[in-house]
C-alpha cells in the first residue's frame, strides 16, 4: 500500500514538471515570436505569465520536499526525486530569461528589429530546440537525445560570439544605436543562458537514467 502511494505521488510529481516545462518552452517560443514581430502586447503577456512559473517552481519543490522526508526514497526514485528538484531550478530560470527577452522587447524602437543582427535568430531557434528536446529527454527518459542536446550548447556559445563581433560593428559605424546595440547584447546573453539551462536539464536527466552525476552550472 505504501509504495502504490509512493508510485502515485511519484506520478503526480512528473505531470506537474511536464505541465511545467511546457509552459517555460511555450514562454520561451513566444518571447521569440514577440521579438520576431515587435509584439509589445505579447510582451506584456509574457511577462505576466512569469509569475505563474514561478508558483509552480514553489509547488514542485514543496512536492518534493514532501516525498522526500515521508517517504525516503532510494536509489533510482531518490534520483528521479532530486533531478526533478534541481530542474524547476533550470525551468524557473528559463522562464526569467524568456520574461527579460520580452522585456527588452518593449525597449527597442524600430522595426524588423529580429533580424537587424544577423546570428541572433539562428541562436534563439537553436536555444529554442534546445530546451524542446531537452525536456523531451526528460520525458522519454532518453539519454542518447540529452547527450545529443548538450552538444548543441557550443554551436550557441559559438554564435553568441559572432553577436559579440556585430554588435561591436554596429556601434563603430552607428554610435547612434549604442542603446539598441547593447539590448541586442542582452538578448543574445539571455538566449545563451537558455541554452546552459537546458544543457543543465540535460545533465540531470543522465543523472537520474543513470547514476552519473556532471556539475551542472549554477546561473
Amino acid at each position: 500500500m505504501a509504495r502504490h502511494t509512493f508510485d502515485t505521488e511519484l506520478q503526480n510529481l512528473k505531470v506537474e514538471l511536464v505541465k511545467m516545462a511546457g509552459m517555460v518552452e511555450e514562454q520561451i517560443n513566444s518571447s521569440i515570436e514577440a521579438f520576431k514581430k515587435k509584439d509589445d502586447i505579447l510582451a506584456g503577456e509574457i511577462i505576466e505569465k512569469d509569475r505563474d512559473i514561478d508558483n509552480m517552481e514553489k509547488n514542485i519543490e514543496s512536492m518534493c520536499l514532501s516525498l522526500l522526508l515521508k517517504q525516503q526514497p532510494v536509489a533510482r526514485d531518490l534520483r528521479l526525486v532530486s533531478t526533478a528538484l534541481k530542474m524547476v531550478t533550470d525551468l524557473e530560470r528559463i522562464g526569467d530569461q524568456a520574461a527579460d527577452i520580452a522585456d527588452l522587447v518593449r525597449h527597442i524602437e524600430g522595426e524588423h528589429i529580429y533580424s537587424i543582427v544577423q546570428h541572433i535568430p539562428p541562436m534563439a531557434e537553436l536555444s529554442a530546440d534546445m530546451v524542446h528536446n531537452s525536456i523531451v529527454a526528460f520525458v522519454s527518459e532518453d539519454v542518447v537525445l540529452a547527450r545529443a542536446t548538450i552538444k548543441q550548447d557550443d554551436k550557441v556559445d559559438e554564435l553568441f560570439k559572432e553577436v559579440k563581433k556585430e554588435v561591436i560593428e554596429i556601434l563603430k559605424s552607428e554610435p547612434e544605436k549604442s542603446d539598441s546595440s547593447i539590448n541586442f547584447l542582452m538578448i543574445a546573453k539571455y538566449l545563451e543562458r537558455i541554452g546552459d539551462h537546458a544543457e543543465n536539464i540535460c545533465d540531470w536527466t543522465e543523472f537520474s537514467e543513470t547514476g552519473e552525476y556532471k556539475n551542472a552550472r549554477i546561473l
